[in-house]
């Protein structure tokens, strides 16, 4: 039987080609204006996933593609 995805995680996580899973900065949500010019530039670029939860990742959503 097909195991289900996690929709709320497949909304959060992009896989990459070569495997790897790309995430949004946090605290990116609101009171961006408070933030200084730099710490908004560093949250518009993605981050990739620590390898220590990748599996926890791929549990939630068991097919990237």
């Amino acid at each position: 039987m097909k195991q289900k995805t996690k929709q709320a995680a497949r909304k959060r996580f992009q896989f990459t080609g070569t495997g790897k899973v790309t995430r949004r900065a946090v605290k990116q949500a609101h009171f961006n204006s408070r933030a200084t010019g730099s710490e908004t530039r560093q949250k518009r670029t993605a981050r990739f996933v620590h390898p220590t939860d990748l599996g926890r990742i791929t549990d939630l959503v068991p097919y990237p593609n």
